[in-house]
């Protein structure tokens, strides 16, 4: 259990080590666009537009997992286990799901960033 715990911890935290880097490159685009008279902001939309995607979809992630755990309460009940619905796994499984999606979200967004510079 513990090495799965350690890699989901080095994954959510690799990808939150990005977040400032993504934020970094995404400001001076924002600031030209904020600053130009066009009425057209591909990157004010697309920053915008991926947040709410990867927020919906983490929120789905989580509530499918605690679903998922709500249906194998009973079974671990019956193996003998303490559920893990109880002793908080589900809500970790949850938690590591819902992150999923907007990790993918910030690595995409890096490379894309990366690359147009």
């Amino acid at each position: 259990m513990a090495r799965k715990l350690s890699r989901s911890a080095k994954r959510s935290a690799g990808q939150l080590m990005l977040v400032p880097a993504v934020m970094a490159m995404r400001m001076p685009l924002l600031m030209a666009e904020a600053q130009s008279h066009t009425s057209v902001r591909t990157e004010t939309l697309l920053a915008g537009s991926e947040k709410a995607k990867a927020f919906a979809e983490g929120m789905a992630a989580a509530q499918t997992s605690l679903v998922g755990s709500m249906f194998s309460f009973w079974p671990e009940v019956m193996a003998g286990r303490t559920p893990s619905l109880m002793n908080g796994k589900a809500i970790e499984q949850a938690m590591d799901a819902a992150m999923v999606p907007s990790g993918k979200a910030v690595r995409a967004n890096y490379r894309r960033l990366a690359r147009s510079k």
